[in-house]
């Protein structure tokens, strides 16, 4: 059965990535995007933008249309965006897939009340990879024990606007499962003068910005005589939009939940 798959965002950088994705997919088709109302790319046909030939579908700025001609909706947007499109997901029975990052916790609420009654599936990074690199974390977290110390790094973009990025967050958590702990209670995102010595067993975070780097994460477990480096070097931003179409074939025909990366690898 082919999945008919929406992009709201469609004429972004990532949308368009998503709408070729969509079209050199087996058993996908695109069911059309969405623009911000005033977008020059109104009326376009989204796959004529992107470069990957005609899909006779138009980009409008009705995110509800949108959803009712859809099997599943992509969405890489911002939060406040991304709950509005679960709540219309909600409405409308309809999937959706949500790469965004940078949720709050009344935000993930939100998403949890529309996974009641539509199908969602959220991660912080929909990389194949990265999402096996979570589930190496959460076993090496767990093999090595509290005598190794756990770091976190990340590197992305000038322009990215939330930090430490989703993908961080989401290996710092598979560590903390790993350990058996709360992520909360247990990470540490900022060191600045006089600190003390490391306090045990807490996760720490480092993280960097700047020019067009796309993302590189490490996961480094410090021992006293040694290190292991858990590592993944994003090269373009296709990686995502693969993970993304898959998530959404997998996702077409589910019964409503929230899912994530790892129920839709089987990890």
């Amino acid at each position: 059965m082919t999945a008919r798959i929406g992009i709201v965002g469609a004429a972004g950088r990532m949308g368009q990535m998503l709408v070729r994705e969509v079209a050199a997919t087996r058993d996908a088709a695109l069911a059309g995007g969405t623009e911000a109302p005033g977008s020059a790319a109104l009326g376009r046909d989204p796959g004529e933008l992107a470069g990957c030939g005609p899909t006779n579908t138009r980009i409008g700025d009705d995110a509800a249309a949108l959803f009712a001609a859809s099997d599943v909706v992509i969405d890489f947007t911002v939060p406040a965006a991304s709950v509005a499109h679960a709540r219309l997901a909600a409405a409308a029975g309809k999937g959706l897939v949500i790469g965004t990052t940078g949720f709050g916790a009344q935000d993930e609420r939100a998403l949890a009340e529309a996974a009641a009654r539509a199908p969602i599936v959220k991660a912080p990074n929909m990389s194949l990879a990265v999402n096996l690199l979570m589930a190496l974390t959460e076993r090496v977290a767990a093999t090595l024990g509290p005598d190794y110390d756990i770091e976190i790094f990340e590197i992305h973009h000038r322009h990215k606007i939330d930090a430490p990025s989703g993908t961080a967050l989401g290996l710092g958590h598979a560590a903390a499962r790993g350990r058996g702990v709360d992520l909360t209670s247990h990470g540490v995102r900022a060191r600045d003068g006089h600190t003390g010595p490391r306090k045990e067993g807490t996760i720490g975070f480092s993280v960097a910005r700047g020019g067009g780097e796309v993302g590189d994460h490490s996961v480094m477990f410090c021992g006293a005589a040694d290190r292991v480096e858990l590592v993944h070097k994003a090269h373009g931003r296709g990686i995502y939009a693969s993970g993304a179409v898959r998530a959404a074939l997998w996702l077409a025909g589910r019964k409503p939940g929230l899912y994530g990366m790892k129920d839709v690898l089987g990890l």
